[in-house]
């Protein structure tokens, strides 16, 4: 079984500490909240679906890694916009809370015959709390804001330099907007010219992204400006977190912490990751598959597009090169993060 190590090279400023690898990493579902909250057919609708699909994939990654292949499952539940947009009451609050939804889901999961390895927050692809002996201390890993730094436009052809900068903006496309095309037309009607996607094959396929935009709360009686996270922006994270390849100075992020207690009455008395089976495979693994709903489609072709612009560390990538070159059966680790992610899209339930 695979285990981690810590690795420096000469030069490095930060050593880079090895994650424990699975070959495959099974995402068995997503529900927005008010899914979670309201009843449970539509969730046993989905995950009888869901059930053959797992038993398929890991057939499937036996006969690829063989029988000692390793996969792991995980959910991740939808904490992040349920607390921060629209006005909630206490009811729908209450009825919200770990203790009133995992419960259920657990147990749907379970009558479905779906393993869940791992239950991952969305609010902790934004930030991720540290714990110690279960319980969060210090100040959380400011990973959405991390990450957003990373994000490298695609340089335009003939470029004028007139797009704002995305991490100004908020917004990252796969092309040139059609409103770039108005530049130095001001004083005349220009014909109009569509947006066009780079690198496009005959046609194009333009995709314009919002990564995040900013929110006004009272805190404390004062006004405050905070950064309200996109859906596709998170989900890009979660993903690169599934593939290994998010560290912080050097150390790992969001690392699975196993939980025993009753479940809190809030979500952010959780880790970011939660080891429910301490028989588990890691977390993190070579390969990632999603099982969604057809709806995720669209945040999907999003994260795609995310996952294409975000600089990822070179070190950590070049490490999972060796590790997969170093197993037993040797698994190709490609440099594209999308190339090692898959989905399975489910029609109505």
């Amino acid at each position: 079984m695979s285990s981690a190590t810590d690795y420096s090279e000469a030069g490095e400023r930060n050593r880079v500490a090895g994650q424990p690898l699975s070959h495959l990493s099974i995402e068995v579902g997503h529900f927005y909240m008010d899914e979670l909250v309201n009843g449970v057919d539509r969730i046993h609708a989905q995950l009888s679906k869901v059930a053959p699909i797992v038993e398929a994939q890991i057939a499937a990654a036996e006969r690829e890694f063989g029988p000692g292949a390793r996969v792991s499952t995980c959910f991740l539940v939808d904490d992040y916009f349920w607390s921060r947009t629209g006005s909630r009451s206490r009811e729908a609050r209450r009825t919200a809370d770990p203790g009133e939804v995992l419960p259920k889901l657990l147990a749907a999961a379970e009558t479905c015959g779906v393993p869940i390895d791992y239950l991952a927050r969305e609010a902790g692809c934004a930030e991720v709390p540290s714990f110690l002996d279960g319980q969060p201390i210090g100040e959380p890993i400011r990973l959405a804001e991390m990450m957003a730094a990373r994000i490298v436009p695609e340089p335009e052809p003939q470029g004028t330099g007139r797009r704002p900068p995305s991490v100004e903006s908020g917004w990252l496309c796969n092309g040139r907007r059609s409103s770039e095309y108005d530049a130095g037309q001001a004083m005349r009607i220009a014909r109009y010219r569509p947006p066009e996607e780079f690198g496009a094959r005959n046609h194009s396929i333009f995709l314009d992204v919002q990564l995040w935009s900013r929110q006004v709360e009272e805190v404390a009686g004062e006004q405050v400006e905070r950064m309200l996270w996109s859906c596709p922006f998170l989900a890009a994270i979660w993903q690169l977190l599934r593939l290994g390849l998010i560290r912080n100075e050097g150390a790992m992020v969001a690392a699975p912490e196993p939980w025993t207690d009753p479940w809190p009455s809030d979500w952010t008395r959780l880790p970011a990751v939660v080891r429910l089976n301490p028989d588990a495979k890691p977390f993190a693994a070579y390969r990632a598959l999603s099982v969604l709903p057809y709806s995720y489609l669209g945040i999907e072709h999003a994260v795609r597009v995310i996952l294409d612009h975000l600089q990822i560390d070179e070190n950590v990538q070049a490490k999972l090169v060796e590790r997969g070159a170093s197993e037993r059966n040797p698994v190709l680790v490609p440099q594209l993060p999308t190339r090692r992610l898959n989905h399975i899209f489910l029609g109505d339930v």
